[in-house]
């Protein structure tokens, strides 16, 4: 296979993973939320929430860039069951419970106010992406979290899934470095479930991705495309067989819509497309030029031919350099004529 573990990390580097300046933005947005609503909450005289945990690929940092700003941050509020209580002193009903919340986060500064979603309150921002708040109960029985979803409070532990993934990601992963290749190779797989506009409303979720990785993932300690294209195919053969997900944390629960979910027939089909992509990379002939032009095709990108353009100038620029110094070498250390002999010495 041709080498180009260094062009996929680059990818990697500086166009998948989210920029330090934009984790930011998204934790500044979710502390004036997070402020926001305990203010609002306390002036209402409403119940205080006990505590807030990120959730999501947000918690698990496999979030991607965007160019249109797609971004869902998930950021779980929680409060005591014996809080949430309605007037009569019955257990508040999960709408009303997050209509208490969507309420209390409303913002005259904002172009277009919260919305109450089935499970959660959606917060929006011009940028493009929105802040997903899911509103949990703390049950005084047994201290378990159920969540406000539709008509019924559920019992869930998003926390469990960051586990999940944080225990996976340090086993599994032969590095400890930049987030460690697991990491990685779920930024890679969901960036490119990502890189065309059409795909995105059709092609299984981040989550479901993520799963499917952690099934099929293959390390390999140094090569990233090594195990990026193998991780491909291993999910290719996997979706070929079975077309369904499981939660990883929830027993008995799917990420899929039964045995012809459409989202992970449509990912199947596509690794397929990426994977002939990529079989130019196993011929004996095959260049750079065809091994990055490979690249480009699976992302839908000019990243790796550019990279080779901009290292054939780098090289250019370099030889010139020297072939320069070379030059002024000579003229300020002029060759000795040897006449005796018609020859030359230094």
């Amino acid at each position: 296979m041709y080498d180009c573990a260094k062009d996929v990390l680059a990818f990697h580097d500086d166009e998948v993973t989210l920029s330090q300046a934009q984790r930011t933005a998204m934790r500044d947005r979710r502390d004036s939320n997070r402020e926001r609503l305990v203010d609002r909450l306390s002036s209402d005289d409403k119940p205080k929430p006990e505590k807030f945990i990120k959730q999501g690929s947000y918690a698990m940092r496999t979030m991607v860039q965007d160019p249109d700003n797609d971004y869902d941050i998930d950021d779980g509020v929680y409060f005591s069951q014996a809080s949430l209580k309605d007037e009569d002193e019955n257990d508040m009903s999960p709408g009303n419970a997050r209509q208490m919340v969507c309420d209390a986060l409303k913002d005259g500064r904002f172009n277009k106010q919260p919305k109450v979603m089935k499970n959660c309150v959606r917060i929006f921002y011009e940028e493009g992406y929105h802040v997903d708040m899911p509103v949990y109960r703390i049950r005084d029985c047994d201290q378990q979290y159920e969540l406000a979803s539709g008509d019924d409070w559920v019992l869930s532990r998003a926390a469990d899934v960051e586990e999940w993934f944080d225990h996976v990601n340090q086993t599994k992963s032969p590095d400890e470095n930049n987030g460690r290749q697991f990491r990685r190779i779920v930024r890679l797989i969901k960036k490119f479930a990502r890189s065309r506009d059409g795909w995105k409303a059709q092609i299984a979720s981040g989550f479901t991705i993520t799963k499917l990785v952690e099934e099929c993932y293959v390390a390999d300690d140094g090569g990233e495309d090594v195990a990026l294209r193998e991780t491909m195919k291993r999910m290719h053969e996997r979706l070929v067989v079975d077309l369904e997900v499981e939660h990883p944390a929830t027993p008995g629960a799917m990420l899929t819509k039964g045995p012809s979910d459409e989202s992970t027939a449509f990912l199947r089909d596509k690794l397929a497309t990426a994977l002939n992509d990529l079989a130019v990379l196993d011929d004996a002939d095959c260049t750079s030029k065809d091994a990055l032009t490979a690249w480009d095709k699976v992302f839908n990108t000019d990243f790796f031919s550019a990279r080779q353009k901009e290292d054939a100038a780098e090289n250019s620029a370099a030889a010139n350099a020297a072939i320069l110094g070379n030059l002024v070498s000579e003229q300020r250390n002029p060759r000795v004529v040897d006449k005796r002999g018609g020859g030359r010495f230094a």
